[in-house]
């Protein structure tokens, strides 16, 4: 069991920085496509999708990112991600615009920045 879980955690890190990623790309596309051309505004800003993926980000940081600080006994990575999720949740208080893209694209960078620093220590 003991060797499963640095697996899964590396797993879910990867899988959390995929998910950062497209959130970033989701939120360029999103001010390009809305702002710029009318375009795709019912889809990419609807406030459902925000709040899956902050609840999905909370989730797999959560538990990978966790299991990472208690395994090396870290907290940078932790605390990165932490504040991470933090600004993507402030971005669901601001309503829509481009305070609530802004402060979702340092969120999602921050929760990657986590990601990758416990898949570091790991």
């Amino acid at each position: 069991m003991g060797s499963i879980t640095p697996w899964i955690r590396g797993r879910l890190d990867r899988v959390g920085v995929m998910l950062s990623a497209l959130c970033l790309v989701h939120c360029v596309l999103g001010l390009v496509l809305v702002a710029g051309m009318g375009l795709g505004g019912a889809f990419l800003l609807d406030p459902d999708i925000h709040r899956w993926g902050l609840l999905l980000a909370t989730i797999i940081a959560g538990v990978a990112i966790g299991v990472g600080a208690i395994r090396h006994r870290r907290a940078k990575p932790f605390v990165v991600a932490m504040t991470g999720l933090t600004f993507m949740g402030g971005a669901l208080a601001v309503g829509h615009g481009f305070e609530e893209a802004v402060l979702t694209m340092i969120g999602v960078t921050l929760v990657a920045a986590g990601h990758i620093l416990n898949l570091r220590h790991g």
